[in-house]
């Protein structure tokens, strides 16, 4: 070492201090890699052999988190080492020392939260009553309190101090920075909570916007609408205000079909006994059929002598019988899902007729796909209606008003010729 010091004596004076601040950072590099590719190798195999290979997973980002403080100690102990280094570099230096060191204990810190909230989610209770909330407000204490004392180091200041100073500028603060504290404080829950991706598919009709998300920044949310316009959200507002996100439907692979057929009410009625033979013929409705008829036989049968008139007597209707043909054909449809709700439903009736809701999930998250297959079911069932003597509501239009066998146009023409000629118009 005397050998070192004679050689290194001979040497300028900015030579010295930048050779021995080279000489402290190569030291403080090796004890990094000494600790995080050696040591923490040793704990994770020694870990394993104790069957606890499991527990690796959630300590490992503590662990190499913590191990930065080891070149951060090197630096804060081995900077007065330096020769001819001047005072005031030395302070700052071991300074920014200690400030790696907190942060590297606070990063630390927070990685063990995420650990114990990874830990916690395995446990039944979870999904009732998360921790995932307290967690975030200790990492919100715990980082802002690391940022007064960084501070308090760089600016080589008591962190009291800034306090103090802190009590009587937050006034001014969040009144100047007012939308950034909210977007802030927005973007944060927005992200932690997993509300929203860019990517994702969101309607919020409040915005007049209804598409892709395509960039989320600290200020506003970008909504790439279908009609390819952008809508321009401030962030703050889609936590303040309701939005749906179609992110689920998407990751489920399955998208819902609910749509209503409104049946003319004065079209249902019980079926006939050949109406029952031709309606036997479909496929889909043999099994339903045969089975109603017992149900109904037995139920009759128990009416004695009531049974004899027919006000009395159970019979098979055209609307229950296309309820039961509806559903067996969406339960067979190659389209749909059958594993989800499949619902074929009566609604309350209403002046534009009875509503027959048809409630099932295609089998497909794309849009054209979808349609096509909600426009093929109704498609059929629309053709079909008719083959139960059903009839749809549709209000009448003026062509439901015009004489039997005539045209409108030709109706307008002739009206037209004869008011040309001075001919007095029928009424």
């Amino acid at each position: 070492m005397e050998h070192v010091n004679e050689l290194v004596a001979g040497w300028p004076v900015w030579t010295q201090a930048i050779a021995g601040a080279a000489a402290l950072v190569l030291f403080a590099v090796l004890a990094n890699i000494l600790v995080k590719r050696v040591i923490l190798r040793l704990i994770d195999r020694a870990l394993v052999r104790l069957g606890l290979e499991t527990g690796t997973a959630y300590l490992d980002p503590v662990a190499r988190r913590l191990a930065n403080v080891v070149p951060a100690i090197v630096v804060a102990r081995g900077i007065a080492w330096i020769p001819r280094l001047p005072a005031d570099a030395i302070s700052f230096g071991r300074n920014v020392a200690h400030a790696a060191i907190i942060v590297a204990v606070v990063l630390a810190l927070s990685a063990a939260l995420d650990a114990l909230n990874a830990l916690y989610q395995r446990r039944p209770q979870a999904a009732s009553r998360p921790i995932k909330g307290y967690l975030q407000v200790a990492k919100i204490l715990l980082f802002g309190a690391a940022a007064i004392l960084v501070a308090a180091l760089l600016m080589d200041q008591s962190p009291l101090l800034l306090l103090s100073g802190l009590g009587a500028m937050a006034a001014v603060l969040m009144l100047v920075f007012k939308d950034t504290i909210l977007s802030l404080v927005a973007s944060v829950q927005l992200t932690s909570n997993d509300m929203l991706r860019v990517g994702d598919w969101i309607a919020a009709p409040q915005f007049d916007a209804d598409g892709d998300v395509v960039d989320i920044a600290l200020h506003t949310v970008k909504v790439q609408n279908f009609d390819r316009t952008i809508t321009t959200i401030p962030t703050h507002r889609l936590i303040a205000e309701p939005f749906r996100n179609w992110r689920g439907m998407k990751e489920t692979g399955a998208r819902r079909i609910m749509r209503a057929l409104l049946l003319d009410q004065t079209s249902v009625a019980f079926l006939s006994e050949d109406a029952e033979t031709q309606l036997a013929q479909f496929q889909a409705l043999g099994i339903y059929l045969k089975d109603k008829r017992a149900q109904i036989a037995r139920w009759n049968a128990e009416l004695d002598d009531r049974g004899e008139a027919a006000i009395n007597r159970r019979a098979l209707t055209n609307i229950g019988t296309f309820r039961a043909y509806v559903d067996h054909y969406l339960a067979s449809h190659r389209g749909l899902r059958s594993d989800m709700t499949r619902i074929v439903r009566q609604l309350a009736p209403s002046p534009e007729g009875l509503p027959l809701e048809i409630y099932c999930f295609a089998d497909t998250s794309d849009w054209g796909a979808y349609e096509a297959i909600q426009a093929d079911i109704f498609d059929h069932l629309l053709a079909i209606l008719p083959r139960f003597g059903l009839r749809l509501y549709q209000r009448p239009g003026g062509s439901d008003f015009r004489p039997r066998g005539g045209s409108i146009a030709a109706e307008n023409w002739e009206d037209s010729q004869r008011n040309q000629e001075g001919e007095e118009l029928p009424v």
